[in-house]
């Protein structure tokens, strides 16, 4: 049976969480009993102070404050003007870690996230497969910012998935839309879904293969 992800999954560093994340369930429990589901294809590790990349770079701000404390809560940000975006703290407290979301592959309440993505986004694929795509589809705003992901709960939260037994190859590249760190290998996908972002693009770096781990 799936179970919830405990605080100790997170607790390790970015790289780790983001490559386990991927095959594990991200749900999202609406008002009304309405639940979201999708399996995790994408991620991208962030490492905190001593990440260029990372909002923590810099050190704490009222923005990022949520990264410096405990594993196992949500850090949603507003980018671009426009999007939302749903990371997971990671690593020991004070570190400033965290994993964000890219992609996913819906498996309940498509048509809710239709709705929610304001109706038809053409080639189904388009529906979830981008970090803010995710978080207009589940409903996802500065709201949910600071939630406890290990609650069974919280609006938010990941699950086990009994689809992670499937042989999922995960690779890894160069993470996307950064301008520095581009150097760490640090975007993990499963290279067999179609929801994973940016599959035209070649200049994503290396593609190396991991192999899934089980919490």
């Amino acid at each position: 049976m799936p179970h919830i992800l405990p605080r100790t999954f997170y607790a390790r560093p970015s790289i780790v969480v983001a490559r386990d994340l991927i095959g594990k369930t991200l749900v999202r429990n609406l008002a009304g009993g309405v639940c979201l589901r999708g399996i995790v294809v994408e991620t991208e590790a962030y490492g905190g102070t001593k990440d260029p990349a990372s909002h923590a770079f810099r050190g704490m701000t009222p923005r990022n404050e949520i990264m410096f404390g405990d594993a196992g809560f949500s850090y949603v940000y507003f980018t671009y003007g426009f999007h939302n975006c749903l990371n997971v703290v990671t690593g020991r407290k004070g570190r400033a870690q965290a994993v964000l979301i890219r992609a996913m592959e819906p498996i309940e309440g498509l048509e809710k996230m239709k709705e929610l993505r304001g109706g038809s986004t053409g080639d189904p694929v388009n529906l979830t497969n981008g970090p803010g795509k995710i978080c207009q589809a589940l409903a996802i705003d500065r709201s949910l910012n600071k939630v406890d992901i290990t609650k069974n709960n919280s609006p938010i939260y990941f699950e086990s998935s009994n689809l992670e037994q499937l042989g999922r190859k995960v690779l890894k590249s160069s993470r996307i839309g950064i301008s520095a760190g581009k150097d760490k290998l640090w975007r993990f996908y499963d290279s067999s879904s179609p929801y994973v972002s940016h599959r035209g693009k070649i200049n994503l770096g290396p593609r190396l293969p991991f192999r899934l781990s089980r919490p």
